[in-house]
């Protein structure tokens, strides 16, 4: 199959739909198929087409060391700007960094969108989080009858309330459009599924997400860097992720006053400066990738997650792989991820007291940790990224079989 990506985001970018969309052309090369993916174009970088590929996506795998290589897990960028070590061609358009929030970029209106589709012959579309370039994406999709399959994959409601504390039902106006216009929408959890059908949005199906377990995985656990972190031999709870408002990691203040609790922060963003004082005695690692990452997941006691915005919730999934209990609140993604009382537990979201008193019980009870560790580890071993790979190509083939029954 010829695969077009159209995506919100791309690395050197780190989220959640960067990642995505890399390990979905990653895979859709090696099962032979045919990729290219349009991107936003990074900050500081000129738009342009690149990658080592041909048209075709055919091409030298990626060199060793370079990001497209290394780049693995939702905090696990190595941050390169360039493109040209891909086995498939990107297309960067246009793009604007989103007022008050840097880190993320908006794509301009561009031809490039219909222009790479025809080019590349595409035989479907697939939509990576659409929103702008994804809403563009679609149209043009629609106006050369091509077949397109949308992956939802930000609650942007959500975030409609935590940013303007408003615009919820114009957001949800928008993703109803767009994702009404695909021939099938994707959700990553059911909590995921059950919001977008409730506002109207046709066609949904389950598609999760996979896990690096041979990066991610416990013998890194790292005793040197353990006592680097917490020289007193304090229990470490992490954190991994954007540092945003939407995050709320604010809601770990409490943990910090816990005695013999050390709190990590790894990650970046606008909420840094603030949460440096609000979070007294954390240490704060910034962004880290790749093995590292793995190593200070491997390296934890506990991860916990905060934010009540999780459609999927990667690093849940990551610190599971690395046999670290989890906390996170009982809303969205981590529903479907973790197991209360077998794999780690959930909270109530947004209640402060309750992700207290979760690492508190975690804290005073090593077996219950490992327990929690270890079953974690158990459950999301089968969860690679070839085998939720090879569920999406299943997700196209059905797309194009139901596209010929129409047109006969």
């Amino acid at each position: 199959m010829r695969v077009v990506i159209v995506t919100e985001s791309f690395p050197p970018d780190v989220n959640g739909v960067a990642h995505c969309a890399l390990q979905t052309a990653r895979h859709l090369a090696a099962r032979g198929h045919e990729p290219l993916v349009i991107a936003p174009a990074a900050a500081g970088a000129a738009p342009s087409a690149s990658g080592s590929a041909s048209a075709s996506g055919s091409g030298p795998a990626a060199p060793a060391g370079s990001w497209a290589g290394t780049w693995s897990g939702s905090w696990s960028g190595a941050g390169c700007a360039s493109d040209s070590g891909l086995p498939y061609p990107v297309v960067r358009v246009p793009s604007l960094p989103l007022p008050g929030y840097p880190q993320v970029r908006v794509a301009l209106p561009s031809r490039r969108v219909a222009a790479a589709l025809t080019a590349h012959r595409a035989d479907i579309v697939h939509l990576a989080g659409p929103f702008v370039l994804g809403a563009r994406g679609m149209a043009a999709a629609a106006r050369l009858g091509i077949p397109a399959v949308a992956v939802y994959q930000t609650d942007l409601a959500g975030y409609a309330r935590t940013y303007v504390g408003a615009g919820e039902g114009t957001a949800w106006r928008r993703l109803r459009a767009v994702h009404s216009a695909a021939d099938r929408t994707l959700a990553p959890s059911t909590a995921a599924l059950r919001d977008l059908e409730e506002h109207g949005v046709p066609r949904v199906r389950l598609w999760a997400r996979g896990v690096d377990t041979e990066r991610f995985r416990p013998s890194l656990r790292d005793d040197a860097l353990r006592r680097a972190l917490a020289p007193g031999g304090e229990l470490l709870v992490g954190y991994v992720g954007r540092l945003a408002p939407e995050k709320q990691v604010e809601l770990l203040a409490g943990v910090c006053g816990l005695p013999g609790v050390r709190v990590v922060v790894v990650g970046d963003g606008p909420s840094e400066p603030s949460l440096r004082a609000a979070l007294p005695g954390a240490v704060f690692l910034g962004r880290r990738t790749g093995d590292e990452l793995a190593r200070i997941f491997a390296s934890l006691d506990a991860f916990a997650h905060t934010g009540p915005y999780e459609t999927f919730c990667q690093t849940v999934q990551e610190a599971m792989a690395s046999g670290v209990p989890v906390i996170a609140p009982a809303a969205g993604g981590p529903l479907d991820l973790v197991r209360h009382g077998n794999t780690g537990l959930l909270v109530e979201p947004r209640d402060p007291a309750a992700v207290r008193a979760a690492v508190s019980a975690l804290a005073g009870d090593a077996g219950l940790r490992a327990a929690y560790g270890r079953a974690g580890r158990a459950a999301v071993e089968t969860r690679t990224w070839a085998a939720v790979g090879d569920e999406l190509i299943g997700h196209y083939a059905d797309v194009l079989r139901e596209r010929t029954a129409v047109a006969a």
